[in-house]
């Protein structure tokens, strides 16, 4: 045989055994899904609530416009400190001035009319009480008449005269008595008219008052909405030109954050809080939970879900949650951007897997594998449909080169890793990836092991 024919023949053995180690591999490896794994440990969890919103002072107020009137002088700008009582800015106030002026001139006048209307009143009286005596004086003497007449001790011309001088002081107590109830009524008129006086006043007063606005609160001025030259008009807020400025009082600082509805359950007052502000960045700001929304915010409009147009709309729902901050830096200034994480249970040395372990799979598939590995096909089928889909929570355990799913029970929820309260054992080897071998992998699977490091591609430089 010529040499070449054995190199051919040989080539061919070659090709045969080959092909009959890469086709035995090839069954071997048929199904093999490849996975990553971890383990069961134990550690402490911290479960983390994360919510954004902004800085905000627990108390401020907006100065609203109080009368109509144009800006002459504004006295602050944003960003100042104010005391409650200092000036802010000031409203043209000639007419208002003027009225005050002429009001005043107009009460000193009511004064002098008071005065004399007392004057008046006192010398009515005094003439009362003289009439008084004079009719007295007048009605002795003519009982005295009468008698001394009837005696005839007495002509009937004196007895006249006496009756006569009797009548007139009567009527001279008559007519004092109606011009002290005269000067009475005159007196209280004139104590009306300066009451009215010093009514008008007080409003006269008011309105001029309200060209200079004052701070009600200690704080910073945080926002100013007008300027020098425009029109101040009385109204509600929100309404153009009704609005002045904003003054916050930064003593207290919290921040006002959105928690998701999944989530608002597990907040409650008091618990710690780490604060982030987008404009201090690589600082931590430690605070607590004052306040927990009751109420249900639409994540879109920011409306309250509680309406009839709103009750019905499946849109996501947010709650308002308030942090305290307990040392806020002066720096701080409303309306900086803020993300909270609450901390809402705090665990120590229990069992924990990382999050993307656990796995759902229905009734059905679990039976549905069960009978697979036991060949016994005709139990799952005669097994009722009922609670087949329903979803039982659970991983993946590595045994004999097989994935086993076990039920688990869960506990809290760190940031990475999930509390196990019940199914797994401190040290069990668990599937963790990927997360496609994760979603697809069925129960009894043999699996192979890689936990090497990604490849990170590199990129050409052109």
């Amino acid at each position: 045989m010529k040499i070449w024919q054995k190199v051919v023949i040989g080539a061919g053995i070659a090709a045969v055994i080959g092909g009959v180690a890469w086709y035995s591999i090839y069954q071997k490896n048929e199904g093999v899904v490849t996975v990553q794994t971890g383990r069961v440990t134990r550690q402490d969890l911290t479960s983390v609530v994360t919510a954004s919103g902004e800085i905000r002072p627990k108390n401020y107020t907006n100065v609203l416009g109080e009368g109509i009137g144009k800006i002459t002088d504004i006295v602050v700008k944003e960003g100042d400190h104010v005391k409650k009582g200092d000036v802010l800015l000031h409203l043209e106030n000639i007419q208002p001035g003027a009225d005050v002026q002429a009001q005043v001139a107009s009460i000193e006048a009511a004064e002098s009319g008071m005065k004399a209307a007392g004057a008046t009143f006192d010398a009515a009286v005094a003439t009362l009480s003289q009439r008084q005596s004079d009719l007295n004086k007048a009605q002795l003497d003519w009982q005295r008449a009468q008698q001394l007449y009837k005696e005839q001790l007495i002509a009937k011309q004196e007895y006249d005269s006496d009756k006569a001088t009797y009548d007139s002081a009567a009527a001279a107590l008559t007519a004092a008595q109606a011009q002290v109830e005269q000067a009475r009524s005159s007196r209280e008129q004139a104590r009306s008219n300066l009451e009215q006086g010093r009514a008008v006043l007080r409003h006269t007063q008011d309105v001029l008052r309200k060209t200079t606005y004052t701070a009600p609160i200690d704080g910073i001025i945080s926002y100013i909405a007008v300027r020098v030259g425009e029109n101040v008009v009385p109204g509600i807020q929100g309404t153009a030109g009704s609005s002045i400025l904003t003054i916050s009082d930064m003593s207290v600082v919290t921040a006002e954050v959105k928690v998701d509805e999944t989530d608002i359950v597990s907040v409650k007052n008091g618990q710690p809080v780490d604060v982030a502000i987008d404009a201090i960045p690589d600082k931590i700001f430690k605070g607590h939970v004052t306040e927990v929304g009751e109420l249900a915010i639409l994540r879109t409009s920011g409306e309250a879900s509680m309406t009839e147009i709103t009750a019905n709309t499946q849109e996501a729902r947010d709650f308002k949650v308030v942090v305290t901050l307990d040392n806020p830096p002066e720096s701080l200034r409303p309306g900086l951007s803020a993300t909270a994480k609450i901390q809402t249970a705090q665990k120590t040395n229990v069992l924990t897997i990382p999050i993307q372990a656990l796995a759902e799979r229905s009734q059905k598939e679990l039976e549905e594998a069960k009978s697979g590995a036991s060949g016994s096909v005709t139990l799952a089928a005669a097994k009722s449909d009922s609670g087949q889909n329903t979803d039982i929570q659970g991983v993946f355990i590595v045994r004999g080169g097989k994935a086993q799913f076990v039920p688990v029970q869960t506990g809290i929820t760190g940031v990475t890793d999930m509390e196990i309260t019940g199914g797994l054992q401190e040290g069990d080897t668990i599937v963790t990836g990927s997360y496609k071998a994760l979603r697809t992998l069925k129960p009894g699977t043999s699996v192979k092991i890689d936990n090497s490091a990604p490849k990170v591609a590199e990129s050409s430089s052109s």
